[in-house]
């Protein structure tokens, strides 16, 4: 099944010039409901005609690689499906993701940008906010976070978002603004989430950019305590001792 995998952070290399976008103003994006394997396999379907069994198969031989981590092999299937069904969100959504997987952030961009148009979802917003932070292009970033925080969102998609926002507000020297930010949403939680961990994780790494080495010890451990096995914690702990 063409299943819509969350992604994992790519890693950014070198540096991007900024550049200046209009932002046209628009109503805030709407909620879309999340596709189904059933929803995708029926656009395809529908878009492909007499070819739409076949490139259904070719959508779901790239997320069984991307699923593997194998983004590459993602994109090779998925360039040609594209041209072919241009029309298509679920394709230029996985396509979007798979390019940013591989670090290629402005043609991620192009891909996610037209998701948005076709579907009008704030799913990838974090996603397609990242892209943008990669290449330095701050007002984009921001005018995406107002949009997503505007429609009420998921709170596993609300906080990735978050955390995009208050990363790049630190890559400007904002880093006072970047922990207010993540602090309004730090809070008690019982049963904790990945997502919680997450934002945990992002608000210790800031408050050790700030110099406040205790408080970033804290929710390190916090972080450690519910999964010792997260991210690097354990060694940014050590390094904190």
């Amino acid at each position: 099944k063409a299943a819509k995998p969350r992604p994992k952070p790519a890693k950014r290399t070198g540096k991007v010039p900024a550049r200046r976008a209009q932002r046209v103003q628009a109503p805030p994006p709407r909620r879309r409901r999340r596709a189904t394997p059933g929803d995708v396999r029926n656009e395809i379907l529908r878009l492909g005609g007499s070819r739409g069994p076949r490139c259904y198969d070719q959508l779901t031989r790239a997320a069984g690689a991307f699923q593997r981590d194998h983004e590459r092999d993602a994109i090779r299937i998925l360039r040609p499906l594209r041209e072919e069904l241009p029309e298509s969100p679920s394709v230029r959504e996985l396509l979007g993701l798979s390019l940013y997987r591989d670090g290629k952030f402005t043609a991620a961009a192009k891909e996610l940008e037209e998701y948005v148009r076709m579907t009008g979802s704030v799913e990838q917003h974090p996603v397609l906010m990242d892209c943008y932070r990669a290449q330095r292009r701050w007002k984009r970033v921001d005018d995406l976070w107002r949009d997503l925080a505007a429609t009420s969102p998921p709170p596993e998609i609300a906080t990735e978002g978050r955390i995009v926002a208050a990363g790049a507000l630190a890559d400007r020297g904002r880093v006072t603004d970047a922990l207010r930010l993540l602090g309004r949403r730090e809070g008690k939680v019982t049963r904790p989430r990945e997502y919680h961990l997450r934002l945990w994780y992002a608000l210790g790494d800031l408050e050790e950019r700030a110099g406040n080495l205790p408080r970033a010890r804290a929710l390190f451990d916090r972080v450690r305590a519910h999964d010792a096995g997260f991210a690097d914690v354990a060694e940014r702990l050590a390094a904190l001792a």
